[in-house]
């Protein structure tokens, strides 16, 4: 088995999509396709992969835009969490494994950002695509209190579960640089670093004089 694994900019606000795929199979996944599914599928053509499912990290629309697009183009399914705004084809619960030739992204509902998200982990070559639950330097935003707790939740779950050389792949270009690891992120991430859940809340109302103390977007 041989690995493809591709981060495409794909327009928007700094969206990221991915190409996933085993190349020895033939097969691939999209993920978050977003406003330019056609770069997407014209990667995987290149490389003469079929692509077998299009995958959301979550249903809001600067993620799910170029659903419509890549399925005309591959005829794929849609795949998402079953409480996607837009009922998928393919409902991917907690803990199931989708397979990639003989590779397999294993979903893991992470909400908080919002209640149908997941983040996808390839373990073998411990890849973790985070969508906007995990930025490099910062976390996806959270609309109540509630769902800021919830989010905490979701990242320690992530923390506790992938190790710390597991590569970080998110939804944006926000941070620094493209994608991180877990380890660094563990030591560098503010939002991260913070000792409980109060803290984490305590610094998300801080949060933009903290940028502008040091200098951050």
């Amino acid at each position: 088995m041989q690995l493809i694994f591709e981060q495409i900019r794909v327009g928007g606000d700094r969206n990221f999509a991915y190409l996933l795929g085993d190349r020895d199979a033939r097969q691939a996944v999209l993920i978050d396709p977003s406003y330019s599914p056609q770069v997407v599928v014209e990667r995987a053509t290149a490389q003469g992969l079929t692509v077998t499912h299009i995958v959301n990290t979550h249903g809001h629309a600067d993620h799910t835009e170029g659903n419509a697009r890549a399925f005309e183009l591959t005829g794929a399914p849609i795949a998402a969490h079953p409480g996607a705004p837009d009922a998928p084809n393919v409902a991917l619960t907690d803990g199931q494994e989708l397979s990639v030739g003989t590779f397999q992204l294993r979903c893991l509902h992470t909400p908080g950002h919002c209640d149908d998200h997941l983040v996808l982990y390839e373990p073998v070559c411990q890849l973790l695509v985070t969508g906007d639950l995990l930025f490099i330097g910062k976390v996806g935003g959270a609309k109540t209190e509630d769902d800021a707790r919830t989010e905490w939740i979701s990242l320690q779950r992530v923390l506790d579960t992938v190790p710390d050389e597991t590569t970080v792949w998110p939804g944006h270009d926000y941070g620094a640089r493209p994608s991180s690891t877990i380890g660094l992120e563990r030591r560098t991430n503010p939002f991260l670093l913070c000792a409980d859940l109060d803290a984490f809340l305590r610094l998300r109302t801080e949060w933009p004089d903290y940028k502008k103390r040091l200098g951050l977007k």
